[in-house]
């Protein structure tokens, strides 16, 4: 598979306005007394790092978004990287570990340095498919600068269990839910919000700022037509004990979580998710 994007996020990379030229203040006349204060370089070295996205900028140069540990989502750009003979061609490739070394204060970062750090991953077909959902995932709720290093965890788990069965949906699963309970999107699902216990054998309904409550407490017969859903105490139980292998509940939390997902998109549907489905036509 070829590591040219399938969607764009488009950054705001506008230039600022240039400073007055060495030796004159605002208006042009000289500066007499005025020393240089010291150069800050804000030098990141040596991060573990991967690539969720790139796109070119300028004629030789590239922008890259990255997924750090230790600072999370972080624009950078790769200055020469589109060079035919640049030694970051071979190594700027999705789904690979990296380690990255950076400088800069602005929005926008340059990369000093860049090293493979361990053994590819081989994804291909649906696996691929599937990391690059994961990506973008990345790409539309996470903020720049704000570190999560336990989805980072989540993220090198869920690719490495898709190198190894393409097919796995429970660490799709997982990484969802790891990924809103970061963001601050996920709720308590072992108790209704009015602090009873989840029965298994009980009807749930979940609204999508909210948590669970139980069916018969519904103030009024219209509580589907508010922004809720109708869960069983079978799927919250198993998200409480992290049981995303579970089959019987799997398409159930499937769609709880991506309707979730969903709204904090605020709708936006999914370029990998529409590919997904498309594929699925062509698969036996």
């Amino acid at each position: 598979m070829n590591d040219e994007p399938i969607f764009s996020v488009p950054f705001d990379a506008s230039p600022v306005g240039l400073a007055p030229a060495d030796g004159a203040d605002a208006v042009g006349s000289p500066k007499k007394t005025a020393r240089r204060a010291p150069r800050v370089t804000n030098r990141v070295e040596d991060r573990p790092a991967f690539l969720l996205h790139s796109y070119p900028y300028r004629e030789t140069s590239l922008i890259l978004d990255v997924f750090t540990r230790s600072h999370g989502r972080v624009a950078l750009v790769a200055k020469g990287a589109k060079r035919p003979h640049s030694a970051l061609r071979s190594v700027l490739v999705s789904f690979q570990r990296l380690n990255l070394s950076w400088s800069g204060a602005g929005d926008i970062k340059t990369l000093i340095r860049a090293e493979w750090s361990g053994a590819p991953l081989r994804l291909q077909g649906s696996s691929a498919m599937s990391a690059w959902y994961l990506n973008e995932l990345l790409l539309r709720l996470l903020t720049r600068d704000d570190p999560h290093e336990a989805l980072y965890d989540a993220y090198v788990d869920a690719i490495s269990r898709l190198a190894e069965q393409p097919r796995l949906s429970a660490g799709l699963r997982e990484f969802e839910w790891t990924l809103l309970r970061e963001i601050g999107y996920a709720f308590d699902p072992s108790m209704t919000d009015a602090g009873e216990p989840i029965n298994p054998d009980q009807q749930y309904r979940l609204p999508l700022e909210a948590g669970p409550s139980r069916i018969d407490d519904a103030i009024d017969d219209n509580w589907a037509s508010r922004s809720a859903m109708a869960v069983s105490g079978r799927v919250l139980q198993a998200l409480t004990e992290h049981r995303f292998d579970d089959a019987l509940v799997e398409p159930e939390l499937r769609r709880l979580l991506r309707e979730r997902l969903d709204y904090h998109m605020s709708g936006r549907p999914l370029t990998t998710r529409q590919v997904l489905r498309d594929l699925q036509d062509y698969l036996p």
